[in-house]
């Protein structure tokens, strides 16, 4: 009896450490191969997106009522396409890939002539509150894949008035028209280069003569990180070879598709900062250096930037945030009238080494400066380069400039500079008071908004501008200071408006080694033109 009871206990012991087994490796297997099923899904998803014609993204929730283009049925999470709009569940991706043809760049041929390309229909999930381009009534008010929109000329179409006449009928292109590269200008652009035939202006599309195509270069790394969105917003409006991101192509690069458009009759959105807006003009020198001055395109700017000075003093705003739909935007564009803007070289020197270096010389755009506002520049970028996942945010970048600038209040690197500098405008020496900056404009903001020549507004000085050929150039007290100047509680020192600026010093690279500098800002570079709103 002893012997049978110790064998049944045996046995339950063993059931037990084989459920105990079992529960404790299932969940493992499941989770593991859950995780195997997944990856080799998110594989194969990638090699569609890489062999693709479409330009793919993934999300996890669609920001508005969406519905599978193959299968018709309502989806939350799945893929859509940049550039022509198709959304798909993540097991139709492939069958959509095969089935729908994506925005064409360039048309394989000219069809029925030199200026004429159809519709391009996509149905279903058209935009919210668009009209039937039929019945003018408003359409996708039902909840199922319905209607029709075209990619190029954006029209949407009720699925019952769509007809076989509007399924061949000639794309106008829309409101946009003036704007877009047509596939079929391209085709035959390509034609003449094979020809080597140059004469690309007699090439206009639908006969006008106000055709002013735009390129959209965006950084994606700018300010508040928006440029990713913004890309697929403009190559759902644009043919898709209009518009760049310039952390995958230099400005130099993308702007050489000007040579392939009629002569001044480009425009060039830069989306992105005061930096990116600088990166986009020295390209812009490089083609006039390059012989190709008739190219040269007007250049419109949508500020994605931490200061956005240069936006804000040619009229198009201190900062963007999404809250301007992106057709506004093109319509600005096209309403802008030009206007000049001065730019400056820069000439340092170092005094040192028997002066067997050669000078620097740099263009500048919006202002020079020696003291702790350039410091706080400095440092910001410095640590943005370090770590740029943090720089996320506008608000994030301005609370690193104030930390910086809180710390200089504190330690004081910069003063006593005007025992280390010597200020001439246009040759005449310039006794300085007691001072830790100094800073040279060419355009009437600064610092991220702040009128600095003006300061408080309470004495009579003329309005810096920024196309009247003169330098304004300011003292600072220190970082304190500044940030009086910037909340108008202090004017600056105004040391006076010159067409040239020297400065010779003696500074601390860094605030700690003796660095022997001459500084040289001589007469304008050749004005650029800058369209503003």
């Amino acid at each position: 009896m002893e012997g049978s009871g110790d064998a049944s206990r045996a046995v339950a012991d063993w059931r037990l450490a084989v459920w105990t087994l079992c529960s404790v490796l299932l969940p493992v297997l499941i989770t593991a191969w859950c995780s195997f099923q997944r990856s080799r899904r998110q594989l194969l998803i990638r090699d569609i997106f890489r062999k693709s014609k479409h330009d793919w993204h993934y999300t996890d929730l669609f920001g508005q009522p969406s519905y599978c283009c193959v299968c018709a049925q309502h989806i939350l999470r799945g893929a859509f396409c940049g550039c022509c709009g198709l959304r798909v569940s993540e097991r139709c991706l492939k069958k959509a890939d095969q089935r729908f043809l994506c925005k064409e760049i360039m048309m394989r041929g000219t069809g029925g002539g030199p200026s004429s390309m159809p519709h391009h229909w996509i149905r279903g999930n058209v935009p919210l509150c668009s009209c039937c381009m039929v019945c003018k009534q408003q359409c996708g008010t039902q909840p199922k894949l319905c209607d029709y929109r075209c990619v190029w000329c954006q029209y949407t179409v009720h699925d019952e008035c769509m007809v076989d006449c509007l399924r061949t009928e000639d794309c106008t292109f829309g409101e946009f028209k003036d704007l877009i590269i047509p596939p079929y200008y391209l085709s035959i652009i390509n034609q003449m280069r094979k020809e080597k035939r140059t004469s690309y202006e007699k090439v206009v599309p639908y006969c006008r003569k106000h055709w002013m195509p735009v390129i959209v270069l965006a950084n994606t790394r700018s300010g508040n990180n928006m440029g990713e969105t913004l890309l697929g917003e403009f190559k759902m409006l644009l043919n898709p070879v209009q518009v760049f991101d310039l952390s995958k192509i230099a400005p130099a690069k993308a702007l050489q598709l000007c040579t392939l458009l009629p002569c001044n009759a480009v425009r060039v959105l830069v989306c992105g900062g005061d930096g990116t807006v600088g990166w986009v003009l020295d390209a812009i020198d490089e083609m006039k250096i390059k012989g190709q001055e008739r190219y040269i395109p007007q250049v419109a700017i949508l500020p994605l930037g931490t200061g956005n000075d240069l936006s804000n003093t040619l009229g198009w705003g201190a900062g963007y945030a999404g809250e301007v739909p992106i057709e506004q935007i093109l319509r600005n564009v096209m309403e802008a009238d030009g206007v000049k803007l001065d730019r400056w070289k820069v000439q340092v020197t170092n005094k040192g080494y028997y002066n067997l270096r050669k000078p620097k010389v740099f263009t500048m755009n919006n202002y020079f400066s020696i003291g702790p506002d350039a410091l706080m520049a400095l440092n910001f970028h410095a640590h943005r380069e370090k770590t740029p996942s943090l720089f996320s945010s506008r608000i994030i970048n301005k609370a690193v400039y104030f930390f910086y600038g809180t710390k200089d209040c504190l330690v004081q690197e910069c003063k006593d500079l005007n025992k280390k500098v010597e200020l001439e405008l246009d040759g005449e020496r310039i006794e300085l008071p007691n001072l830790e900056g100094i800073i040279v404009l060419n355009i009437g903001y600064w610092g991220g908004g702040c009128r600095l020549w003006e300061g408080m507004g309470d004495e009579p000085y003329p309005l810096a501008r920024h196309d009247d050929g003169l330098l304004e150039v300011v003292g600072v007290h220190g970082s304190f200071h500044c940030a009086q100047i910037q909340v108008k509680l202090a004017n600056p020192v105004r040391l006076g408006q010159a067409h040239t600026v020297r400065e010779n010093s003696s500074l601390q690279k860094g605030c700690r080694q003796t660095l022997p500098l001459s500084l040289y800002i001589c007469g304008q570079c050749e004005n650029t033109l800058i369209t503003a709103r």
